[in-house]
């Protein structure tokens, strides 16, 4: 990585470079190594050995579910971002063909066929076929420097690609999760909801009774009707998640009513991840790698400017045949053939090479500094995932024993109130704290799993380095409505 080789070249050095060089020859630039600080390990975790980043590639496969693999897959097919970093992969190596092209002769043919005639005169005919050749020789590397960044910049592009893959498929997982939750949560109302109908039962029979008053039979039917109107929030959302889901894997948004009515577990992840080491993390982001390879493209920009402002050399060739009868072509005396030898060279254009070198030397001072924005934003987009992986399985640990005991308090105030021994109001705190506790817990699993998502993505998982398919399905390197 290029973060491994010294530091980032700076304008005044790159000028210094320009002009040690002289005007005989261009040396190939190389790529502007970067002096960004990684630390050894992170601070959130004890790493003690890292983990093979092929285990991160199908990381939702650890989730142990066969319905969020198959989302996953189908999105990272379907989707339609996924789809455009596609076709902008394909450009960006169709327009390096391009560049690779420029090192080569170029060879074209033509022929022609002619009648004039002037006043009284006979009618003349020319006839004409050949071939013409022409050779730019790249002596100061310019077309050698446009096709290192084409290299490069179809190397981003393919990053570009993963980094898409990488997020596409956490968002489907998160909104699998968020699903899940709801699901969940939904269920807990709904059972408390059952519960409370039956103490606003027994509510009303104390009051036909004359035990209770009005007023403890309208709390008990406020509290009812309180967590009846969470029902329609959470179907909602239920609803809207749905309509993501599809919209990830390229359908519409009612496509997968049928497939995701069934109520189903939040998924879990096992907790046997092993952390890869901070700089390894680095090389498994695709959005660092891609930031890194614009660093390199612009390098091949500033060495491409550079060789502009030299001699440029040329050699142009034609043979062909020229003959006043059609007939006549096949003579050997019809054989026409041309060489020619060319230079050219700037020699005043009002300094516009040379601020095109500056240009340039800017340009790769900007994607220097996006490089090290991207490297400090992956190291802390692991920092952040850890810190919430650590605090939620903590969080979620002391809510599941919050939990039992408020339903247990919960029963055994509704079994001191159908005998009188407490009053109203104690049941209704129990009853509430029940379903608060119960709807957190619901809430802290599935913030425990997208917390697992959220570092899998973190890590660059989701994608191949070698930019290979990540689903079971092979994705091809063709457009979708080829033409010709």
């Amino acid at each position: 990585m290029a973060a491994a080789r010294g530091m980032r070249f700076t304008p005044v050095a790159a000028c210094l470079i320009l002009a040690l060089s002289g005007c005989a020859s261009v040396t190939p630039w190389r790529a502007a190594p970067l002096a960004v600080a990684v630390p050894a390990e992170w601070s959130a975790a004890d790493v003690s050995a890292p983990t093979d980043a092929s285990s991160l590639v199908q990381w939702w496969v650890r989730f142990d579910d066969a319905l969020l693999t198959r989302l996953v897959d189908q999105a990272l097919q379907a989707n339609t971002d996924v789809n455009r970093a596609q076709a902008a992969l394909r450009q960006a190596r169709a327009l390096r063909d391009v560049s690779a092209a420029g090192l080569l002769p170029a060879v074209g043919s033509s022929a022609s066929a002619q009648r004039s005639k002037s006043g009284d005169a006979s009618a003349t005919r020319h006839f004409n076929a050949g071939l013409d050749a022409s050779w730019e020789l790249d002596i100061f590397g310019a077309n050698r420097s446009a096709l290192q960044a084409s290299d490069a910049t179809a190397e981003a592009s393919a990053a570009s690609l993963g980094d898409v893959q990488v997020s596409i498929a956490a968002e489907v997982a998160l909104g699998y999760i968020t699903l899940r939750g709801t699901q969940a949560r939904l269920a807990i109302a709904d059972t408390n909801l059952a519960s409370q109908l039956e103490t606003l039962q027994i509510t009303e029979w104390r009051l036909q009774a004359g035990l209770v008053t009005s007023l403890v039979a309208e709390q008990a039917r406020a509290a009812t009707e309180q967590t009846r109107a969470q029902l329609p929030v959470l179907q909602t959302t239920i609803e809207q998640t749905r309509h993501a889901l599809a919209v990830l894997t390229g359908q519409p948004p009612a496509a997968l009513s049928g497939v995701l009515t069934a109520v189903g577990p939040v998924p879990q992840a096992a907790d046997d991840l092993v952390l890869s080491f901070p700089a390894e993390t680095l090389r498994q982001r695709p959005d660092v790698r891609a930031a890194e390879h614009q660093v390199l493209a612009a390098v091949a920009r500033v060495a491409q400017a550079d060789a502009a402002r030299l001699p440029n050399f040329k050699l142009n060739g034609s043979l062909g045949l020229s003959a006043l009868a059609l007939g006549s072509l096949t003579n050997g005396a019809s054989v026409v053939s041309a060489l020619l030898a060319s230079v050219s060279m700037p020699v005043f254009d009002g300094g516009a090479a040379r601020a095109q070198v500056r240009a340039q030397l800017a340009a790769l001072d900007q994607a220097s500094v996006t490089y090290e924005a991207a490297v400090l934003a992956a190291l802390k987009d692991v920092e952040d995932a850890l810190v919430a992986l650590r605090g939620d399985r903590e969080r979620l640990l002391r809510l599941q024993n919050a939990a039992e005991a408020a339903g247990n308090a919960a029963l055994l105030a509704r079994q001191l109130y159908s005998s009188g021994l407490v009053d109203f109001q104690t049941v209704l705190e129990t009853q509430r704290t029940q379903l608060n506790t119960q709807d957190s817990v619901a809430s802290a699993r599935a913030d425990l799993s997208a917390d697992h998502v959220r570092l899998y993505k973190a890590l660059g998982g989701g994608w191949r380095l070698d930019g290979g398919d990540v689903t079971t399905a092979p994705i091809a390197d063709t457009p979708r409505n080829p033409r010709s």
